[in-house]
């Protein structure tokens, strides 16, 4: 073999090593990568693909009606109604919609709705595909909260999960964010995501949580911003205590937004496609 061959084929061996482990490093990469970990919880358990026109299936939902007679504990200025005009199902989505009209000693209406006492469940995946209203005032979210024990237990003690909170006027942006004892209210533990040159209000995205008894992974379009676990945490880590129910509903005003303003346009509507519930595959 003569050396111009020789160095070829060396050539082309180490071009072909080379391309194996730049290969290698790359599956290695996408098996670690973040945004792969969403596919640890599988088998679906629970969902709602809001496929029937009308109230939403009461097998799963029930209501919070009123104003909590204190703002829901967070100065909001909405009565929560199950009437159709808050809430209803078209078109293979929920609908709620938050309305200007007085109501019941109170000048805005809209709904919120929860599985406790139907749907309860401890640890998996909870996701939701929804686009969200926008407007100075506005407050959407879905979020998880831990069974009460029939009222012999108190918020933030039953611990509460925020998978997507949102205010209206910062349309590109939402945040989760955990609440308990010791670390609730203006003390909780939250991080924001940033939509990059786009806005949540303009369509729809997959808002999600992983929790596991030592973890709880947020993501936002299978993308994973953020883990929270108990050394994250100042006080007590409440999330293995038992089963938390799902809540959606569309908050105007409270001590977060603050008040609608004369630019806050109404109605304002939170389509909600599908909520889904996995567990982990065995």
């Amino acid at each position: 073999m003569n050396k111009k061959h020789t160095y070829k084929m060396r050539t082309k061996t180490l071009f072909l090593m080379s391309f194996l482990m730049i290969s290698f490093f790359v599956i290695s990469s996408c098996e670690t990568d973040e945004t792969q970990t969403v596919a640890t919880f599988t088998e679906l358990i629970m969902a709602d693909e809001f496929d029937t026109d009308g109230a939403p299936n009461s097998t799963i939902w029930g209501y919070d009606i009123g104003t909590g007679e204190n703002g829901w504990g967070n100065n909001e200025l909405q009565y929560y109604t199950d009437r159709t005009e808050n809430v209803t199902v078209q078109n293979g989505v929920l609908i709620i919609t938050a309305k200007q009209e007085e109501f019941e000693q109170s000048s805005y209406t809209s709904a919120r709705l929860l599985t406790k006492g139907k749907f309860e469940q401890t640890y998996g995946r909870f996701e939701a595909r929804i686009r969200l209203p926008y407007g100075q005032g506005i407050w959407p979210a879905f979020w998880l909260l831990g069974d009460d024990s029939n009222g012999t237990e108190v918020w933030p003690q039953i611990g509460e999960i925020d998978i997507m909170e949102y205010l209206g006027n910062e349309p590109s942006k939402i945040f989760g964010t955990v609440h308990g004892p010791g670390y609730s209210g203006g003390e909780s533990i939250s991080k924001p995501y940033v939509l990059e040159n786009d806005r949540f209000d303009t369509g729809f995205h997959i808002f999600g949580i992983e929790w596991a008894p030592d973890y709880i992974n947020y993501y936002v379009d299978n993308v994973l911003y953020n883990q929270i676990t108990p050394d994250d945490v100042p006080g007590e880590w409440v999330f293995n205590r038992g089963p938390f129910y799902i809540i959606l509903n569309v908050a105007v005003g409270g001590q977060l937004p603050g008040s609608p303003n004369a630019e806050t346009v109404f109605p304002q509507t939170m389509l909600i496609d599908y909520v889904r519930v996995y567990s982990r595959s065995n």
